[in-house]
């Protein structure tokens, strides 16, 4: 899905606030991270129920929630009481995609019951933080336009200074306070960070920390729920060591989490994608193994070595059992790549990718081009794949070749 299709969908619709008086149509747990976590808790829930309807309660008592919200976040167990703050971590973002028209709510009694209005939307919003990223920006941005106080976000951008700041503060707090049940300064502050950090970081500029104006450029790691503040960790180090050297000793978590759940959601949604729109299929066609069936899902560049790229969609592909324990992996030591298997295995993955995004079908775009340059320049140690333009498949594979003479 590109971002013309989003935009699409966006301006099929007035996000005016001065009409729908909705001053929660973004919220401080609005993050990229967690209104991709939660979709995707959404989808899940209801992939085997076409149609049903869900609420906040039905999303966050569900196992697969559960699961991942506990270990990734560090929630108490929803369970046990914590419901005032479960109920801002599912029921803000599911209160975001309402109020964007992806998700519509119906109050039935004290509760809203929920159904999805565009699925598409949803699933790419859940397949990864980046496109979450992509929707959010877009989103944003209309929802400002349509309200009228998008200019006072341009000017900021423009000048880029603490009258401006300030300026754009007070507009954006006296308009919502104007315009909507929240009455409090505070409270817009808190909301004011999740509107204008985003889009700080689409134009490269900076934007809000800590009630004033940054310091910095805002990056995407910066917009991030429970993110690791490294200025406040740096704040400790002491001068004469480098940054660099100062991060290695710093205590690291006895397991990543959230890396383990990026890649279990990237296995999960190719092969839910190679299942619906694959038949099921390898996508490495070779003779003995056409008719069997891909139920592994296969890292080119395996997760030990390349971390960075370990939830990747381009960097997974979809084998049998026989072509990734046998051939992958020879004699199923999962420790060892075939590198003469990998050459046949990206080859392979890029006819996938090329078929997805250029290919005349009915099935989503799950690619990203851009992001396939940046596995093959990790995988292979290069910068080499930048170079290539925007869709040129036939110099992707002449720079394969390449690497595997």
């Amino acid at each position: 899905m590109d971002s013309k299709t989003i935009q699409d969908f966006l301006d099929n619709h007035d996000y005016d606030v001065r009409k729908t008086h909705n001053g929660r149509w973004i919220d401080q747990k609005c993050t990229m991270d967690v209104v991709c976590l939660v979709s995707d808790c959404i989808i899940e829930f209801t992939d085997r129920k076409p149609g049903s309807r869900f609420t906040v309660n039905d999303i966050w008592y569900s196992d697969y929630t559960v699961e991942n919200v506990q270990q990734i976040f560090s929630k108490p167990d929803p369970s046990a009481k914590a419901s005032n703050e479960y109920d801002k971590y599912f029921g803000q973002p599911i209160k975001l995609l309402d109020a964007a028209g992806v998700i519509h709510g119906e109050k039935e009694g004290m509760r809203y019951t929920y159904e999805i209005v565009n699925h598409d939307i949803l699933e790419y919003i859940s397949f990864r933080e980046r496109n979450c990223y992509n929707f959010l920006c877009l989103y944003i941005e209309k929802v400002l336009r349509d309200s009228g106080i998008y200019h006072l976000f341009e000017y900021f951008f423009r000048m880029q200074n603490k009258d401006s700041f300030y300026d754009l503060k007070d507009g954006y707090t006296n308009f919502t306070i104007a315009n909507t049940p929240i009455n409090g300064a505070t409270e817009c502050g808190r909301i004011f960070t999740k509107v204008l950090n985003p889009l700080a970081c689409k134009y490269k500029k900076c934007g809000t920390e800590r009630g004033h104006i940054s310091k910095d450029i805002i990056t995407q790691d910066m917009l991030l729920y429970n993110q690791r503040n490294w200025r406040d960790i740096l704040s400790e180090k002491p001068k004469e060591m480098t940054r660099v050297d100062y991060e290695v000793t710093l205590p690291k978590p006895s397991e990543d989490y959230m890396t383990t759940y990026r890649i279990n959601r990237a296995k999960r949604n190719l092969r839910r994608f190679n299942d619906m729109y694959r038949n099921g299929l390898t996508e490495l066609k070779e003779d003995r193994h056409l008719a069997d069936l891909a139920t592994q899902m296969h890292h080119i560049f395996p997760v030990s070595d390349y971390p960075k790229i370990a939830d990747y969609l381009e960097n997974l592909i979809a084998l049998t059992p026989t072509q990734h324990f046998t051939y992958a992996h020879p004699n199923n030591n999962t420790q060892y790549i075939d590198r003469a298997y990998q050459y046949l295995c990206l080859i392979a993955k890029t006819g996938s990718i090329r078929e997805n995004l250029l290919g005349n079908n009915d099935e989503p775009t799950i690619y990203d081009f851009y992001l396939y340059k940046m596995v093959l320049n990790t995988g292979l140690n290069t910068e080499e794949f930048f170079e290539v333009e925007d869709m040129d498949f036939d110099d992707v594979l002449n720079r394969i070749e390449k690497y595997y003479d």
